[in-house]
C-alpha cells in the first residue's frame, strides 16, 4: 500500500470522526438554543462540520489517486 492511500485513510477516518463529533454538537442543548434564537448553529459545531467534509472529500481523493504515479 502506498503512502498515499495510508494517508487517504487516515484522512477519511478523521473526517469521519469530525462529523460525528460535528453532528454530536450540533444535538447539544447549547447548539438547540443558538438555532432557536439565532437560526444558526455555533461557530465550533461549524467547524467541525467543515473540517469534517474536507477531510473526508481529501481523504478519498488520496484513496482514488494516491496509488496512481
Amino acid at each position: 500500500m502506498s503512502l498515499g492511500r495510508i494517508l487517504g485513510v487516515v484522512a477519511l477516518v478523521v473526517g469521519v470522526a469530525l462529523l460525528v463529533t460535528g453532528y454530536n454538537a450540533s444535538e447539544s442543548a447549547v447548539d438547540q438554543l443558538s438555532e432557536t434564537f439565532l437560526g444558526r448553529y455555533t461557530d465550533e459545531t461549524v467547524w467541525y462540520l467543515i473540517g469534517g467534509i474536507a477531510s473526508v472529500i481529501g481523504g478519498l481523493l488520496l484513496l482514488i489517486m494516491g496509488g496512481k504515479r
